[in-house]
């Protein structure tokens, strides 16, 4: 009897400590939706699908800022996770021990450079590089294609969406692929010995059997890569151009909401509808993301 209440106690501790959790989000989602209600009950679903802003005439559209931070994400993602799967598998399944353990550390280093360094990087080398070598190579090879070749069109600039996303796919590989990494180690020998043991080879061994068990950490992983993506502010800053315009092309200059979001704060303005919506939008984001 007396053990049974002792499991029963534990039992009941540890579902609240779990509970935590969501109840935090769900708090914090509250207080953000309640703060911002004046604003969404004035201007509606119009605050996402105008570009507009214009404090004066209290006309408020966060789509440019919106649209930037979705498409710079998506292009980091579609890149660094396939680098970051591949990588992982190298190093986990094919790599020699010494070897991996090196790398591991050296990649787990670029987790901790910080964000300005990347910026500043990014706007020093990747735009000259951009500018001036791949994005003409772009609009000469996939520029002319019938479906994707309009998203290649337009001034080559060099600060624009191709290079916000290109940076923000540099600065989440170290956590995609440190993640991948260790839910791969997490796989059960049995699993890749009694493949082996069948007769399948190395390859087939990672696809049908690694792959498929790890596969749920692996989707985590790239919902991290994600949440980093989205509440970068710094780095992205400085190569991706900054104008509040939405243009479907992926050489154009455009902004973020992170961006958008320490503007406000250096103005200290939080008194109209719009400025109130947008800043509680990105700091969700960015809470999202660790504080970024």
């Amino acid at each position: 009897m007396r053990s049974g209440r002792g499991d029963r106690i534990f039992a009941g501790g540890v579902t609240g400590l779990a509970l935590i959790v969501p109840l935090t989000l769900a708090g914090i989602t509250l207080l953000m939706v309640e703060a911002a209600w004046p604003s969404i009950s004035a201007y509606g679903l119009g605050f996402l699908t105008s570009s507009t802003w214009d404090p004066v005439k209290e006309i408020f559209g966060a789509a440019a800022y919106l649209y930037g931070t979705l498409v710079t994400t998506a292009i980091a993602v579609i890149l660094a996770a396939p680098v970051a799967v591949g990588a992982a598998i190298f190093l986990v399944e094919y790599a020699p021990r010494r070897v991996a353990g090196t790398l591991s550390f050296l990649i787990e280093v670029l987790a901790y450079i910080p964000s300005i360094v990347y910026g500043l990087w990014g706007l020093f080398v990747l735009v000259p590089l951009f500018r001036e070598n791949l994005e003409p190579f772009l609009q000469s090879t996939l520029g002319v294609l019938p479906l994707i070749g309009g998203l290649f069109s337009g001034p080559v600039g060099g600060r624009d969406l191709l290079v916000g996303g290109v940076i923000l796919a540099i600065m989440i590989l170290p956590i995609l692929l440190t993640v991948t990494r260790e839910v791969l180690l997490a796989v059960p020998p049995t699993q890749r010995e009694g493949m082996l043991g069948l007769g399948a080879t190395r390859w087939e061994t990672v696809t049908r059997v690694v792959l498929p068990y790890a596969r749920v950490g692996i989707v985590g992983a790239i919902i991290l890569g994600v949440a980093r993506a989205f509440g970068e502010t710094m780095a992205v800053t400085l190569v991706i151009g900054n104008r509040s315009v939405v243009y479907p092309f992926l050489l154009r200059p455009d902004s973020r909401l992170s961006f958008f979001r320490e503007r406000l704060i250096e103005r200290q303005d939080f008194s109209n509808l719009g400025v109130r919506r947008l800043l509680g939008k990105s700091c969700y984001v960015s809470w999202l993301d660790g504080g970024q």
